[in-house]
């Protein structure tokens, strides 16, 4: 049994209690006094009959103001948070007396030493622990915390090493020891991924080396504060999603929802059940869409150039009024969100050849970014290689991963047509098939390139002439909208009128098959 003794601060009074327990001859196993006026006994179990005529008679004693159970003493306690602590520590722990003799161990660390609890307590922990001195630390005049790399049991760990420091009698704070806590390479890139990841959809999350994406950070930066439409330009796999969600997460709009919506994924008549719901609300089987669950959010429409004529009417009335009507219901909802969109493709072209709506456009790119594609921030090339390295190695258990030197050149130069996404893709199987620590360019699976000849196919079928008038035919249908005259072609391509008419007569490349 505990008692918790709560009283004043005046000389005798512990005497006096102790007197009590003599008095009845009660088995004292335990006294802590504790300030500011508390008094803690561990005594036997006493019957309730003794019990009730004991506290009344303490609770007479001068000074003393209440007396009451308590589960534990404040030693016991301490001791068992401390063993809690230590139990539960996820690092390997170990505590040290002042000559670096083991005095605690947890759990994990008595496992790498391969040592049993009895065999390790008292042992110096130098047995185990390389590459710091311990004993010349401890004894050294100012015994100050240090972070070293250190070999345990042959193994690379960084240790934190943490001095302890007791008060004597006279105040003064004497060396008691010192705490070590090791933590593995994969515990700590954990630990760094973890913190990472809470800076995913920010963007601190954008690798930004090159002058090029500096620059659009900036803006993008700017123009999140702004609540207005925003459109992101930009090639296949350059991260549209990713600077998106990075502009949402630094708009006021940061703690309600984002969401996507692929445009080109979806047919047209899943696309609109998937933003504007259907059926009233309150029915069995009615649904709320994107644009009901986004409120006071933001919606991203990945590919917007690949929306139907009829999803881009019923877009463009909620960016202008705000409001839509679930699929069969027609009560009018109201939202406030706000609209960004991605697209790979020429827009303003589109708008030109009938595609797409011009008013949705200029709803759209109110705001406006141009990713560049990763060949043209090749200063990004490496350390995202690198950061991607890292990350998918420490998934698999990975680590120290490197680049042979002619593989980082060829990373650096390839042009990279499918941008950031390609690379991380790319790195992801690299890493998977490497048997030691160094990806090659033999372990890169990518259509051919070498810097001297450009970018080739690697399944190209056919013959050299067949290729040349494939080329010829696709460049001529490219330049043709802008030189729809054969003469104007002609003089652009260096060659007679008679045998550019004659190419696209060969084609097939006139106004009917060309829109212009």
């Amino acid at each position: 049994m505990r008692l918790e003794i709560g009283c004043h601060d005046r000389v005798g009074i512990a005497q006096s209690v102790l007197a009590i327990f003599v008095e009845r001859g009660i088995d004292l196993r335990g006294i802590e006094v504790k300030r500011p006026g508390k008094i803690f006994i561990n005594i036997p179990d006493l019957e309730f009959s003794e019990l009730q005529s004991f506290m009344p008679q303490l609770r007479l004693i001068d000074g003393i103001i209440d007396v009451k159970t308590t589960p534990y003493m404040p030693s016991e306690r301490e001791r068992n948070e401390f063993e809690t602590l230590v139990k539960t520590f996820p690092d390997p722990f170990i505590s040290v007396d002042n000559k670096g003799q083991v005095r605690v161990v947890n759990n994990i660390a008595a496992q790498i030493m391969c040592e049993s609890l009895e065999h390790i307590i008292g042992e110096h922990v130098g047995q185990w622990l390389k590459g710091f001195n311990l004993s010349r630390w401890l004894d050294g005049e100012e015994v100050l915390a240090q972070t070293r790399r250190v070999k345990f049991q042959d193994d690379d760990f960084v240790a934190d090493i943490i001095p302890i420091h007791i008060a004597d009698d006279d105040e003064k704070h004497v060396l008691a020891g010192a705490v070590i806590i090791l933590k593995s390479e994969a515990r700590l890139g954990q630990q760094i991924s973890v913190f990472k990841k809470a800076n995913e959809n920010d963007f601190n999350g954008i690798q930004t080396n090159s002058s090029a994406m500096r620059k659009l950070i900036r803006e993008a930066k700017r123009m999140a504060l702004l609540d207005s439409s925003m459109l992101i330009v930009g090639e296949t796999g350059t991260g549209k999603e990713l600077l998106a969600r990075a502009c949402h997460a630094a708009s006021d709009r940061a703690d309600k929802p984002f969401m996507t919506l692929s445009c080109a994924a979806l047919p047209d008549d899943a696309a609109e059940t998937e933003l504007f719901g259907a059926g009233a609300a309150g029915q069995a089987n009615s649904k709320r869409g994107i644009f009901e669950s986004a409120d006071g959010g933001t919606i991203f429409f990945d590919e917007v150039g690949e929306m139907s004529a009829k999803l881009q009417t019923k877009v463009l009335r909620v960016i202008q009024d705000g409001t839509f009507r679930r699929i069969d219901d027609e009560q009018e909802i109201k939202v406030n969100v706000r609209i960004i969109g991605s697209t790979n493709r020429d827009l303003l072209n589109m708008v030109s050849l009938g595609e797409f709506r011009e008013d949705l456009y200029y709803r759209l790119n109110v705001l406006g970014l141009n990713i560049p594609s990763l060949r043209e921030r090749r200063a990004d090339i490496v350390p995202l290689a690198e950061l991607f390295v890292a990350k998918f190695g420490q998934r698999i258990g990975k680590t120290h991963i490197s680049f042979d030197a002619e593989c980082l050149e060829f990373i650096e130069h390839y042009p990279w047509p499918g941008n950031v996404r390609q690379l991380e893709n790319v790195l992801i199987r690299a890493v998977s098939l490497i048997e030691n620590n160094i990806i090659m360019t033999s372990h890169l699976q990518l259509p051919a390139y070498t810097r001297e000849h450009g970018y080739l196919e690697q399944d190209f079928e056919g013959t050299l002439d067949a290729a040349v008038k494939n080329f010829e035919a696709d460049l001529l249908r490219k330049l043709y909208p802008a030189y729809p005259s054969t003469r104007q072609l002609a003089k652009k391509l260096g060659l007679s009128h008679t045998a550019i008419a004659n190419k696209l007569r060969d084609y097939d490349i006139n106004k009917k098959t060309v829109k212009i």
